[in-house]
């Protein structure tokens, strides 16, 4: 007698489903943290066949083990030459905890700190462009340039005629982009043809090429935003190589322009700064360069004022064991006895950073937040607006940056003499799933340029309270909640 197909068919499917139900719950929780963990499971459970297939797509935050190798081995490499170099002398002034965060970044991430180092911030876009495109044409041995997003576009021309005039002149120009954000831009081919006609050497990072025998997670991305000349001057910070409007039309339909942050440096840091730039450029093609596109940090001018600052770049990613720069955010949240101020366009913490800033008000700290009052990522938005009531109640005040504009900075300030500028946002992508970069500055002339820009978000924008907040719809704290939850995947 043959059996029912219809009723074989759907025996199958429930042991199938019931297999990856068991397998998931052994398999998902390793090495995850339990919010993750929790995510992925309700997932699996709610929508099986697709959690299962999204999982093994993206649910690695591990890097090709071949390309974890190589960091460790860099990691090594700089933390030999740095081995009884000490660039920061002035360390009996330190603070005690301050210290043990230089100890800690060190430790997750090879690079030492340095005084004798200079910053200037510039939150002007276009001045910021024109001002790397100055130091390029000042450059006499190399440039080495490093972006999660390039575009060769009427605000970045002047950028690339730069790097062309250093061609002529010998320099050699190096350039790094990420490959899946750099590629869908409007004009990538233009861009990369153009480099190409100058005669920058370049550079994909993390290209996604299967047929190629180059994948992994795509994700997982390259966000750090660099430019290095000669070895004696840096730019860090948020802003991309490419137009405010991204050149997208969505966003110029919304009339969406972005509002940077970046640091020009100087000093025995830009070594270190330039360090992140050649583990980066060696990673991608296995070129291991050495002095020709470097300086030792020992031969690099240090500013002997007492207004030089100390420093430390403090790299982080899925190339690292640990999350480094949550880490170093955490370390700073907890170390403030006064104020702690963090301006970040994607604000989506952790549990252990909802715990630190909700802590620092408890502890009777001024605690303040500046974010967009518009989102350019819908899901990225929404769950970052499910984190306003806590923090409103908590006692945060929360900062709104007005439209059309959207606060790209990402920074972070303690008291009045320590911050952090760079490429990380404060959530979960860039503590886990994304390599970004950031600098650790400790130095009251450095956070009164900072108290300036954060006075001018001020200005312009508004301050949400939480009777406001309370008067939000339903549907749209729905949609934030939904949002919060699926956040939580990596």
């Amino acid at each position: 007698m043959i059996s029912d197909p219809t009723a074989i068919v759907g025996g199958i499917l429930v042991l199938l489903d019931l297999a990856i139900r068991i397998t998931a719950l052994i398999i998902v929780p390793r090495d995850r943290k339990p919010t993750a963990a929790m995510a992925w499971l309700l997932a699996i459970f709610l929508i099986p066949f697709i959690g299962i297939i999204l999982f093994l797509l993206i649910g690695n935050v591990a890097l090709p083990k071949k390309r974890r190798e190589k960091q460790a081995e860099l990691n090594r490499l700089i933390a030999q030459r740095a081995d009884g170099l000490d660039l920061a002398p002035d360390r009996s002034t330190w603070p005690d905890w301050f210290a043990s965060l230089v100890r800690q970044n060190e430790a997750v991430g090879a690079l030492p700190a340095a005084g004798g180092n200079t910053a200037q911030l510039f939150g002007d876009y276009q001045g910021s462009i024109d001002a790397m495109a100055l130091e390029i044409d000042q450059a006499t041995r190399f440039v080495n340039v490093e972006f999660y997003i390039v575009s060769f576009d009427a605000t970045t021309r002047g950028f690339f005629a730069a790097l062309e005039r250093a061609v002529q002149r010998g320099v050699t120009v190096r350039l790094l982009a990420d490959y899946v954000a750099s590629r869908r831009v409007a004009g990538h081919d233009e861009t990369f043809a153009e480099l190409d006609r100058i005669g920058a050497k370049w550079s994909y990072m993390l290209p996604v090429r299967p047929l190629k025998g180059e994948y992994s997670r795509p994700d997982l991305r390259n966000h750090r935003k660099l430019v290095i000349v000669d070895g004696l001057v840096a730019f860090v910070g948020s802003q991309n190589l490419i137009d405010r409007s991204y050149n997208s039309p969505k966003n110029i339909e919304r009339g969406l322009k972005w509002q940077e942050l970046v640091a020009r440096v100087t000093g025995p840091i830009v070594t270190a700064t330039n360090a992140v730039f050649l583990s980066d450029w060696y990673l991608e093609s296995d070129e291991l360069l050495g002095e020709e596109a470097n300086l030792r940090a020992v031969d690099v001018p240090a500013d002997p004022s007492a207004d030089a600052l100390v420093c430390q770049v403090v790299p982080s990613g899925p190339g690292y064991d640990e999350e480094n720069n949550l880490r170093q955010f955490l370390t700073l949240v907890t170390s403030a006895q006064r104020k702690v101020i963090i301006t970040s366009p994607y604000f989506v913490p952790d549990e252990a950073m909802m715990y630190a800033i909700t802590s620092a008000c408890q502890r009777g700290l001024d605690v303040q937040l500046f974010v967009s009052e518009i989102g350019d990522q819908g899901s990225v938005w929404h769950a970052q607006r499910s984190y306003y009531r806590p923090l409103l109640r908590a006692g945060v005040t929360i900062w709104l940056y007005p439209a059309p504009f959207i606060l790209h900075s990402k920074h972070l300030s303690i008291d009045d003499d320590v911050a952090v500028i760079g490429s990380s946002n404060m959530d979960i992508r860039s503590f886990a799933l994304n390599s970004e970069v950031t600098l650790l500055v400790r130095g009251a002339s450095f956070v009164a340029q900072m108290r300036a820009v954060e006075q001018g978000y001020r200005d312009a924008g508004r301050v949400l309270t939480l009777e406001e907040w309370d008067r939000e719809p339903a549907k749209a704290t729905f949609l934030d909640g939904v949002a919060r939850l699926t956040s939580a995947l990596q």
